[in-house]
């Protein structure tokens, strides 16, 4: 939530477009086993954003862009995206693979993609006061399965017990500000991009 609405202000100040009310639930399977963790099905998340812009273009419109703040939610917007295009709907989304050398570059981790250094110096950087740094943890065991779990002897899964997949402890203020900058920059970059077509 305060990534999207962090990056949904920047856009208001610096582009000229109209923002659709957040939508606060889609698809993060990854999650479940922790307490107060939602996820719609795979379909459900794809048609709740190919329902959401065809309702919109009704009305004119014909060319969205989803202010994207997750991994696998890229799995329900590429075929959200190509059902619209299908119909004459542009929409497009930010993929946050597109910072991805910078992370690499600033990064002190071993590896990590989930309230880890770089998420929790995000964080740090748009609203400071919701980090507590006393808490932060080093969680991270090396891993290709998807979704995190707390069981460490689960199958095909990443064993996390805090939910933290990364070093959260090595997080900066500097840090977040030179990742959420440049994930402004594309962001506009996308949106100027998008107008084009």
């Amino acid at each position: 939530m305060i990534l999207a609405e962090y990056f949904q202000q920047r856009v208001l100040q610096e582009a000229n477009v109209v923002i659709a009310p957040m939508i606060n639930y889609h698809f993060y399977p990854s999650f479940l086993e922790y307490p107060g963790s939602t996820s719609l099905r795979l379909s459900t998340a794809r048609d709740l954003v190919v329902d959401i812009c065809r309702s919109l273009a009704h009305y004119g419109p014909k060319k969205f862009y989803v202010l994207n703040t997750g991994i696998s939610t890229v799995r329900a917007l590429n075929p959200a995206r190509d059902t619209l295009a299908a119909e004459g709907i542009v929409m497009e989304f930010t993929d946050l693979k597109s910072i991805s050398e910078l992370e690499k570059k600033i990064s002190g981790q071993e590896g990590g993609t989930h309230a880890d250094e770089i998420e929790t110096s995000m964080i740090l950087y748009m609203k400071p006061e919701a980090v507590n740094m006393k808490l932060a943890v080093k969680d991270y065991t090396p891993s290709t399965a998807r979704g995190l779990t707390r069981n460490p002897n689960k199958k095909n899964s990443t064993s996390s017990p805090s939910g933290t997949w990364g070093d959260a402890t090595l997080a900066t203020v500097e840090k977040g500000k030179l990742v959420t900058e440049a994930l402004v920059t594309q962001i506009l970059k996308d949106i100027d991009e998008l107008r084009k077509k």
